[in-house]
């Protein structure tokens, strides 16, 4: 036996394991206690990688569905590649390549060549229709971003290790870790924080697992954040005036938005008390450092856009943006944020035909694709090609999915399983599991504070015929006659690596293979080489810059400067008061808040016996006891919880970590028709998404999300 350094890859932590081998098999995966940066740490996702990686449900060879059955056959991939290529050659033939769409998933983001290579499959199609999961919980950060920084890549990261106060909304390290921001064993940091003397705080409507080990709680009523943030910048500004902004426009123009909003009048909306907020702004601008950090609990509701600019314009107006301890924007491995403006990355601005929506970051709202499909008229989606993802669980209103993906003409799924949207699909392509691949962790780059390089070889070859979906990609591309990037210089580079893929005994070692991106990328750090970081397998740690250059030296708006006052989003902030005097009309209403669990990992971690056992093989909706009471009722009574016409069935379970008239439910559920996942179809969870709502009527304009927290519900007991 012997063992092989790595990391995971289901998260921005990336965690180090070491992978114990026998022979050609993994036989266990541990934390790794030597890594540069988890040092030990991992979560119980990670060490049970190996039951996704063993799984008998694997797809191993292309899978084709026969007409007319729900029953899948094998064949090889020269038969996948010619129908493919012939079925969406027709359909771009007959009705324009905006009729042949694609989506990406999650994990895609935590496979380098994985990425660019369904990117650049992507625009080879030259289809404007682009989507993916991050209209589900964070393009909202993408949008504000790109508004105020000039990129949207540019995302201010709390320096955790540094800092002396640090406001958390909507997030919970304790079961998920932390998005956006790279920070293995997150609670143990947050620990840090206050030995040092300096103060958690923690915006949410739930008491969460992380606010119960550290930190102090503010309960907010559910999808009210963008008020309370309101008044924290009303207070910022009246109380604690901070003058005017070096590199900033627009300061101006938010000191009349915010003037409306004084905590004595949303503390009805919002229930946190306007005694307590004006005491944490206090406490915020004399901290030596702080920054208020959101993450999905923000991100997914109805104002998500707004409320992130107003998390950005107090970390900016406090003087803690570019500042240690304070937000700062990670260098990350090279300037990969002035590279992606130049080449025109996410600032194509493609737009929907349905609502006319905007992409974000090249992506449209997943909340419309099943109008786009299901929608007659010239270049309606009669194609999709769908890569780590599961948008039958993962978007808004499950029914309506299904009938648009079982209308198109062509679905094609890359995936390690045939998941609830892989059932659907005329072809399943099989990629590789993270133990199957060699990769760098450069997804969590951009929100390192103690930049690192890891490199991992594949820990183990594939036992079946997978590949790597950089391959699956361009032989897709190939076969479809289109060319990486839309660039005819791929279709020659992929002609010369088949070619050499043929020479005997020298063919492999000729070839492309991602080690030779890895190896360019490693060197423009201009600090290392792969070659050095491969002898280091635990991790080499980069040199960290310091805070101060980001502004205004890496900003890119066209005038160096933040914008503080992007025009769309003042516009949006026109219907405030109206959404405000809602707010006030139903102050009564039960809202349904989402929420993760510590063995679960969205949609695709129930297939694993050993993280679904028991109590543990279903979710439940968590209330507290004078709510279930108020209802009818009580500890373990099936619940009837209905909202834009359709509703579920789903146990109760009480509980006392809940603000008033909140209830709780996990998401990611709802695996009975999952024929591929036999461990996850045994569950008997419910998908939270079945009754969000969808359509353009509820989408979200600037950031393409609809809302998948904090909406009203209903909740009574069972017929």
């Amino acid at each position: 036996m012997h063992t092989v350094p790595t990391f995971c890859r289901i998260c921005e932590a990336s965690c180090g394991l070491l992978a114990d081998v026998e022979g050609e098999r993994v036989v266990a995966l541990r934390p790794d206690p030597e890594h540069v940066s988890s040092k030990g740490f991992v979560c119980i996702k990670g060490v049970r990688y190996l039951d996704v990686h063993d799984s008998p449900d694997r797809v191993k060879t292309p899978l084709r569905r026969v007409p007319g059955t729900s029953r899948f056959e094998p064949i090889s991939w020269e038969t996948a590649f010619r129908e493919i290529g012939a079925r969406t050659r027709a359909i771009r033939e007959r009705h324009g390549q905006h009729a042949v769409a694609t989506f990406l998933g999650n994990p895609a983001a935590f496979s380098i060549a994985h990425a660019m290579f369904a990117t650049a499959f992507s625009k080879g199609l030259g289809t404007r229709n682009v989507y993916g999961s991050s209209t589900q919980d964070c393009s909202n950060k993408f949008a504000v971003a790109e508004r105020m920084y000039g990129s949207a890549i540019l995302q201010p990261v709390p320096d955790l290790g540094r800092t002396q106060m640090v406001i958390l909304i909507g997030t919970n390290p304790a079961i998920s870790q932390m998005s956006f921001v790279h920070a293995p064993n997150a609670v143990d940091t947050l620990l840090g924080i206050e030995a040092r003397g300096g103060r958690v705080v923690h915006l949410n409507p739930r008491r969460t697992e992380t606010a119960e080990r550290v930190g102090e709680q503010v309960f907010i009523r559910p999808d009210t954040d963008v008020f309370f943030l309101l008044s924290f910048l009303q207070v910022l500004f009246a109380d604690h005036d901070p003058g005017a902004v070096p590199h900033a426009r627009g300061q101006g123009a938010l000191r009349e938005l915010v003037a409306a909003f004084p905590p004595e009048r949303t503390e009805t909306v919002t229930r946190v008390d306007a005694a307590q907020l004006r005491e944490l702004v206090r406490a915020f601008v004399a901290a030596p450092s702080a920054s208020v950090y959101a993450s999905t609990g923000l991100n997914m509701g109805q104002s998500g856009s707004l409320a992130f600019w107003l998390v950005n314009a107090i970390n900016v107006l406090s003087g803690n943006l570019d500042r240690e301890g304070g937000a700062i924007v990670p260098h990350g491995m090279f300037p990969l944020a002035p590279i992606a403006h130049r080449v025109g990355f996410g600032r194509g601005h493609a737009r929907s035909r349905i609502g006319d929506f905007e992409a974000v970051l090249d992506q449209l709202p997943g909340a419309i694709l099943p109008d786009e499909i299901l929608t007659p008229g010239p270049e309606q989606v009669r194609a999709l090609f769908v890569t780590a993802g599961n948008p039958v669980l993962s978007c808004a209103n499950e029914e309506r999915m299904r009938a648009a993906l079982e209308q198109l003409e062509l679905l094609v799924c890359v995936d390690l399983f045939r998941n609830e949207t892989g059932q659907l699909a005329h072809y399943v392509l099989p990629g590789l599991s993270f133990l199957e691949r060699s990769d760098l962790p450069l997804g969590a780059q951009g929100f390192m504070t103690e930049p690192y390089l890891q490199y991992t070889p594949a820990v183990v070859q594939p036992d079946g015929d997978q590949r790597h979906e950089w391959w699956i990609f361009r032989e897709l591309a190939h076969a479809i006659g289109v060319p990486l990037l839309g660039v005819r210089v791929s279709d020659a580079w992929g002609a010369m690596d088949r070619r050499l893929r043929r020479l005997p005994l020298v063919g492999e070692r000729l070839a492309f293979h991602p080690d030779q991106l890895y190896a360019g990328m490693v060197a423009a750090t201009g600090q290392t080489t792969l070659g050095a970081v491969k002898r280091r397998p635990h991790g080499r740690p980069l040199r960290r810059k310091p805070p101060g250059d980001f502004v205004p030296g890496r900003l890119l708006t066209s005038d160096k400067r933040i914008d503080l006052a992007p025009a769309d989003l003042l516009d949006a902030a026109e219907g405030l008061e109206a959404l405000f005097e809602r707010e006030r009309a139903t102050l009564g209403e039960l809202r349904l808040i989402t929420k993760r669990e510590r063995n679960s990992h969205n949609s695709w971690m129930h297939n694993v016996e050993g993280l679904v056992r028991g109590k543990r093989a279903r979710n439940y909706l968590y209330m507290r006891a004078d709510d279930a009471a108020a209802e009818g009722l009580s500890d373990g009574a099936l619940a009837r919880v209905a909202a834009n016409g359709r509703e579920l069935l789903v146990h109760v379970r009480i509980t006392d970590d809940l603000a008033p008239r909140v209830v709780a439910l996990p998401h990611g559920w709802g695996h009975e028709r999952a024929e591929g996942l036999r461990v996850a179809k045994r569950t008997s969870g419910v998908n939270a998404n079945w009754i969000a709502a969808d359509g353009p009527d509820a989408v979200e304009r600037i950031s393409g999300m609809t809302r998948l927290t904090g909406f009203p519900v209903s909740v009574s007991p069972a017929p």
